[in-house]
């Protein structure tokens, strides 16, 4: 469809592209999609439709609604359900309470007061000795909880991967797997196949330019990053959330859990996914690493989608929603 039989401004789209190719060089494909069309598709760099994109964090959004299906298909009981039932093997210490209390909703809301730090300074001493650990799940039980940051919001991904170790406990699939019968094959999503033996160099865990979804050593997806995609592919996981988990005349995700996952539990974030207000306009995204975004705005039935190429510093992408994508909107 045509951005004017969506009631979108056609010109004001051209300049968006304009200014992508003028000041966002590192963006490579940029998508919008009205009402489930789409009204808006641009590559760039040597860039394709059929070209995979490593989407860093946005990962998490994905494995959130994988717990959605759990649990709707009985696999966890609900969000209040204890971690440490997942994982009996770990005995926790007599003054380790925190732990025993902690529940599947602190993993998603990123609440669990794991002793962790983001930040490139702080990679090696973190990121790097999960990756090294022959055990992952093991090192992130193991981790301190401190007691003034239980219950508060603080980003890590050993919170999201121990996500994707539930599903692998209580589905006997690993995520991946479960997502292929549950949630990709139903978008239509088929993941590149791992043409390369794993073997959790750096090169493998951070790029994963072999395709698939990476594993820790027992098996579990990696739950805070790894997947690669198509941006079309992101845009049908946008609009999935739009749609209130419908897709195809099909529920994929139950209603409610949608809106569970795009209410705020703490300031600007809900089960793994950004939430803000733009321009007075509610706007859902699930964000990673280089300027990989998939954007959901209810209000315009918009999903907007930035894919990118790997980078450690990137211009941020939110003036292009608030300066052209939603400026462009006339119905």
């Amino acid at each position: 469809m045509t951005p004017l039989s969506t009631g979108m401004d056609a010109n004001i789209l051209e300049n968006l592209g304009v200014e992508i190719k003028a000041r966002y060089r590192s963006i490579s494909a940029f998508i919008i999609a009205r009402a489930g069309h789409l009204v808006f598709e641009r590559y760039f760099g040597g860039y394709g439709p059929e070209d995979v994109h490593l989407v860093a964090s946005v990962t998490k959004s994905f494995l959130s609604a994988l717990i959605g299906i759990a649990i709707e298909q009985g696999y966890i009981e609900d969000v209040e359900q204890h971690v440490l039932d997942f994982f009996p093997e770990y005995v926790p210490g007599p003054r380790d309470h925190f732990k025993q209390n902690m529940t599947v909703e602190h993993l998603l809301t990123m609440t669990t007061g794991f002793q962790w730090r983001t930040g490139a300074h702080n990679r090696e001493h973190y990121i790097e000795r999960l990756r090294r650990s022959p055990n992952w799940v093991e090192f992130i039980l193991a981790l301190p909880v401190q007691e003034r940051s239980f219950g508060r919001f603080q980003y890590n991904s050993a919170a999201s991967h121990l996500l994707s170790a539930i599903i692998t406990r209580s589905s006997g699939r690993c995520a991946q797997d479960f997502a292929r019968d549950n949630l990709f094959a139903p978008l239509g999503i088929v993941l590149p196949t791992a043409d390369t033996q794993h073997n959790f160099s750096q090169e493998v865990i951070y790029r994963n330019k072999s395709g698939g979804w990476p594993q820790d050593p027992q098996g579990n997806s990696i739950g805070g990053w790894g997947l690669v995609l198509k941006p079309r592919d992101m845009a049908r996981f946008g609009y999935l959330y739009l749609n209130n988990g419908q897709w195809d005349g099909r529920q994929i995700l139950p209603r409610r859990w949608i809106e569970d996952s795009l209410t705020p539990y703490t300031p600007g974030y809900g089960y793994l996914w950004w939430l803000r207000d733009l321009s007075e306009t509610f706007v859902f995204s699930a964000v990673g690493q280089g300027g990989q975004h998939i954007f959901g705005i209810p209000e315009k039935d918009l999903v907007v989608v930035v894919a990118s190429k790997p980078n450690s510093i990137w211009r941020d992408r939110w003036p292009l929603l608030e300066q052209f994508v939603l400026p462009a909107v006339k119905e």
